[in-house]
């Protein structure tokens, strides 16, 4: 492939959206389905939330949350028992409302219908979250104290009916975890609140080398019944902002409509105190977006499916045998080592393909480290290394043994490597703002990135300049955000809306 031409067209600078698209196609992860809003995840977009989930699940485990399964559909009643929650999602829900079908055959045509027929009693929503019916289970399983706290989550599907659909970032059908908590004290399920918060940022950073803000939604952002949201968010290289995972703290409001009670020390009884948390299958939008470059997919070591591939160079048919048995050696010696407690995901790719093909193919789907094996190679005792995360023609020559020795190092390094690029990218495109004219100013530029201001303003002004400026206030950060220093500087502590001193910091953006 020429120096002057990439992998993927258009480029990112020229059509971001359809950029976007054409990794996916380029990569292998998923494709639109014939179901209307839903699409088919293939092997590679699977494998890479399967060590998601896996990852994930395990942390969970670590903290004290058990999984669980709880049923697709959900009584209309249920929902009917939280307005405010039912009202948030009432646009986008699915309602199975018929339990048979029959055949019928027109005379004319001679064409066989399916027809819906025996309706329901009560309709059913194709869950959209879970919090109602977890709750009528909580209800039942929770009688004392001495059943508190109760921790659970669930891996599972859901459905939103989206009018506007895109892979992996918002689709009608898509794979989740939610986590579903009951506490006995409200300081307990604040405490809850944040660890999971915590959680999220830390695996964002370290398993997915994707800088996040920490942060508070307001109250127009907030999750529809809760008391408070917590969302981790993640700039794209178009500047925009993913809200890639959150946790609510639901006060009493749920245990209210649904009747989580218990009997407390004292004899009385009480409302527990619930939250619920979770990530999708939007991770893996946000990650390509973060990561992938003009050639492809670009994955952090450790949600690679694989993380090494080994191309045997076969010139010649008589040393065919012979390197395949050098590539086999290689990548056995490589899966006996641990990277990050696990072991490393090495494949021999033996396909019969020209090796240009094979190389650009795993180029575009994103894998840490190619290795190419020939006969010279074998000889000298020395590999042929190229890198995702470097230019496609650079080229190292460790030893064998060398790289042996150190690939974990050089696994952490690229990780590394994808983490301060997308830190620096972050960080040179957020701006101070301290003057409602820079305001103004900022949202008619095109891919404006991130403001931070100082903010002291109402739910009613947020919605205007929200509606104005096609923004919105992504979070309210916390104290350990890790934000430039100038740029809190920057912002001083005037609300310019306002001019009242200032109770927060909001940062705004336009966002997917």
């Amino acid at each position: 492939m020429s120096a002057s031409k990439t992998a993927i067209t258009p480029t990112r600078a020229d059509d971001f959206p359809e950029w976007y698209q054409q990794v996916i196609k380029a990569a292998d992860l998923a494709e639109n389905s014939e179901t209307r809003g839903c699409m088919v995840i293939k092997p590679w977009g699977y494998g890479i939330w399967e060590l998601i989930q896996q990852q994930l699940d395990r942390r969970f485990k670590q903290t004290g949350h058990q999984n669980a399964y709880f049923p697709l559909l959900i009584p209309l009643s249920y929902l009917e028992k939280e307005a405010e929650h039912a009202e948030g999602f009432a646009t986008e829900c699915a309602v199975v409302t018929h339990h048979r079908l029959e055949a019928h055959t027109d005379e004319e045509t001679g064409k066989t219908r399916m027809i819906p027929t025996g309706e329901l009693a009560e309709p059913y929503v194709i869950r959209p979250t879970s919090e109602t019916i977890i709750g009528a289970a909580f209800s039942r399983w929770i009688e004392s104290y001495r059943d508190l706290p109760l921790l659970i989550n669930q891996w599972a599907n859901v459905m939103r009916w989206e009018m506007r659909t895109r892979l992996f970032l918002r689709t009608t059908e898509f794979l989740w975890q939610e986590g579903h908590t009951a506490h006995e004290k409200e300081e307990e399920a604040v405490e809850e609140t944040h660890m999971i918060h915590q959680l999220y940022e830390d695996f964002m950073r370290d398993h997915l080398a994707i800088p996040v803000i920490p942060g508070e939604k307001t109250e127009n952002e907030r999750f529809p019944g809760a008391d408070m949201t917590l969302t981790v968010e993640a700039m794209v290289q178009d500047k925009k902002a993913i809200q890639a995972g959150t946790s609510h703290f639901l006060g009493q409001n749920f245990s209210k409509a649904q009747e989580i009670n218990f009997t407390g020390r004292d004899g009385q009884v009480q409302h527990a105190y619930t939250t619920s948390w979770g990530v999708s299958t939007r991770l893996i939008g946000t990650l390509i977006m973060a990561h992938a470059d003009d050639e492809g997919l670009i994955l952090p070591p450790r949600v690679a499916p694989q993380q090494i591939v080994i191309l045997p160079i076969t010139p010649k048919q008589d040393t065919r045998d012979e390197v395949i048995n050098a590539a086999e050696a290689l990548a056995k010696t490589l899966r006996n080592q641990l990277y990050r407690g696990e072991p490393l995901r090495v494949q021999v790719d033996k396909r019969d393909l020209g090796g240009g093909a094979k190389k650009w193919e795993w180029i575009k789907k994103g894998v840490p480290i190619r290795i190419e094996l020939g006969p010279r190679d074998i000889e000298s005792r020395k590999i042929c290394m190229q890198r995702r995360d470097q230019e496609i023609t650079a080229k190292e020559f460790p030893g064998r043994e060398d790289f042996i020795r150190n690939v974990t190092d050089i696994l952490d390094e690229i990780h590394s490597n994808l983490l301060e690029r997308a830190l620096d990218f972050r960080n040179a495109n957020m701006t101070a703002c301290n003057s409602m004219q820079d305001f103004e100013a900022h949202w008619q530029q095109d891919n404006p990135g991130w403001l931070l201001m100082s903010w002291s303003g109402d739910s009613h002004q947020e919605q205007e300049l929200a509606k104005k400026h096609k923004i919105t206030i992504r979070c309210l950060p916390l104290d350990h955000a890790e934000l430039p220093k100038e740029l809190i500087k920057a912002t001083g502590n005037i609300c310019p809306l306002t001019g009242q001193v200032a109770r927060s910091r909001a940062l705004w953006g336009r966002s997917y």
